[in-house]
């Protein structure tokens, strides 16, 4: 794993190579700070990371949703409870005041990268 300095608080964390997501499929990703992202690349090629644990019940599977689209919000729906998230806002579009973190991410010489937290 690479860490660059992106800010005072924040770093861009190498992940996986670009090659290795499979579109509409999550991965899990462990960041420094000890917190889980859960990683998507949807199949228009846009990467997206959200807060891997379902808020409503405390489980780490966001990674595992079902990746879809509301209105043209590109979305995952949490394996437990069938809540609907935005993977751009991390809002719950279906309860009000709940939300998954949002992460940077972005692809960089064939590498996946995380904006997270420093420790």
């Amino acid at each position: 794993m690479t860490t660059t300095t992106l800010t005072h608080e924040r770093s861009w964390v190498g992940v996986c190579p670009s090659g290795s997501l499979i579109p509409e499929r999550g991965v899990a990703v462990l960041l420094p700070d000890g917190a889980q992202a859960a990683l998507f690349r949807t199949f228009d090629g846009c990467l997206y990371a959200v807060g891997n644990v379902d808020p409503f019940s405390g489980a780490a599977v966001m990674s595992r949703g079902i990746v879809g689209d509301r209105g043209g919000e590109p979305t995952v729906a949490s394996p437990m409870l069938k809540q609907v998230f935005s993977l751009r806002s991390g809002v719950c579009l279906d309860v009000e005041g709940v939300g998954l973190p949002v992460y940077a991410v972005r692809e960089r010489g064939g590498r996946v990268e995380i904006a997270a937290e420093s420790t």
